[in-house]
Parts: structure tokens; sequence; C-alpha cells
């Protein structure tokens, strides 16, 4: 089972001390349990999914968008910053992908994929026999014990920099993939979809400052020709879902135009 991968790893969210999984339940020393999904992944979450939760089908949207390779120079870049890292929290992790890919490129690494929606949850459980797929609330605090991850990664997803900084060991990294004003540009554009804030670089930066020291941003751009299928389930893989989708999407050329930013801990690495 791949829970398998998440042993030393997880918290009990509600004391706070050791999660062991033991069969279908995980328990801490307290007497707290939680019930392991018969699609193999942990639900920690304590109560309904909230509405922002993505969706089966916003979910089965980007598995496609995903198996089509569009994202392939994302998941080349997130690789090459994170040469040596053994433990991976992907926060935001969704279907599994990029922490699997990380996981590839690492015989010996294992991680862990934490999403607020039971429907990408169910896909990541399958993601990798190295990968721990795992329900939770990252603005509630990461169910995880402190300082026994190497990497935090944060793909297109909220950011909650005090908990990473808990996560992480003394010298670890944090890479975040944000969108820049070109991605999608041309698919944003024609639909009418969400705008990509302007200030988010700077917020971005600020939130990282008290925890975090800034190593480097690199810019990854990836030109796109999309047929109909690929331009509808990138726009119903995300947000804008939730707003409508376009009866017929046309054929277009697009970009993926993302930052990948590298964050490092203040704190120096254990001997």
């Amino acid at each position: 089972m791949s829970l398998d991968a998440a042993h030393g790893l997880l918290a009990c969210p509600v004391c706070a001390g050791a999660l062991d999984v033991e069969g279908p339940a995980a328990a801490c020393g307290a007497g707290h349990r939680f019930d392991v999904a018969r699609q193999g992944y942990l639900g920690l979450l304590g109560g309904p999914q909230p509405a922002h939760a993505d969706t089966p089908a916003m979910v089965e949207a980007r598995v496609r968008v995903l198996s089509s390779g569009a994202f392939d120079a994302v998941d080349a870049a997130l690789a090459r910053c994170a040469p040596g890292a053994r433990t991976i929290l992907d926060v935001g992790g969704g279907t599994g992908h990029h922490l699997a890919r990380l996981l590839d490129a690492r015989a010996d690494a294992r991680g862990v994929s934490l999403d607020i929606s039971t429907a990408a949850a169910r896909r990541a459980a399958r993601a990798h026999p190295r990968a721990a797929s795992v329900v939770a609330d990252a603005w509630a605090g990461l169910p995880v014990r402190p300082h026994r991850f190497d990497l935090v990664t944060c793909v297109f997803a909220p950011r909650n920099m005090a908990a990473f900084a808990r996560a992480l060991a003394p010298g670890g990294q944090v890479l975040v993939v944000t969108p820049d004003a070109g991605h999608l540009a041309s698919v944003r554009e024609r639909y009418g979809l969400l705008a990509i804030d302007p200030d988010k670089d700077v917020r971005l930066q600020k939130a990282a400052s008290s925890h975090f020291r800034t190593v480097a941003r690199h810019r990854v751009r990836e030109s796109l020709d999309a047929d109909p299928a690929l331009v509808a389930d990138l726009i119903a893989m995300g947000p804008n879902a939730f707003h409508g989708l376009p009866g017929r999407p046309a054929a277009m050329h697009t970009e993926v135009a993302v930052s990948v930013w590298v964050f490092r801990s203040s704190a120096p690495p254990l001997p």
C-alpha cells in the first residue's frame, strides 16, 4: 500500500502526536483514529470537503492535460531544483502527478501528496508506489511531524508558509510554482477566464520572507498547440470550471509560462 511511504511522517490533526497507519485506519498514541478509504487515501480533514475543492470532473480534466505532456517542462524544472530530496511533501498535490515525477527521478525518495479534494486524493493514491495520499486542509495546519521533509512543493496551490517551515527539515527547500502573466494568455483572453493577480509575486515573496530566503526564480516557457479537447480541459481543470465552460472551444496556440520559485530554510542543515 502506498500509505507505507508516509511511515514516520504523519501527525494527528487533533493532538499533533505521531500517527501510524495500521490496516484500515490510522491512530495516534492518544487514541484518535482516522479511516483509510478503500481507494487507498487517508482522510484527515475531520469533516466534509469545502465547496471550492476540486470536483471529479476537474480532476479528470487535469489528468488528461498532464497526460498530454503540456506541463512536462514544469516537471523537468522541479526535478532540476530538487536533486537530493528524499522526503517530499506536495501540498495541494492534486492527482499526485508532479510528486510522482519527482519520485521517478530518485529511487530512494518517498513522499506525501496532500490535498483538500477527495476526488484528487483517490487519483493520488495510485499515482506512485512511494507516494502516500492524504486529504487535509493546509490552512488548518499540515498533519505532518515537524522537520521531517527535505522538500515541500506547491504547484498552483495555496501556500501556508508558516506550516511549510514547520514541516521542513533544517536546510530544506520549498519549491513554489506560480503562473506568470503570459500563462495560457490566449486561452484566458479568448474565453474571459480569471485574470492573474499582478501583485502575486510581491505577496509571495513577502509571505516567504518571514521563514525562508529566496534562492532562485526559474522561468519556464513552453509553446503549446492545443486542439479543441485540450483547450476545453485546460479550462475545466481549474477554478474557471466553477464559472461555466465554453460550449465549443477552438484549437489555438498558447503558452505555458510559469515561475518555479526556490526558497530555502534559513536554519543550517543537520549534520
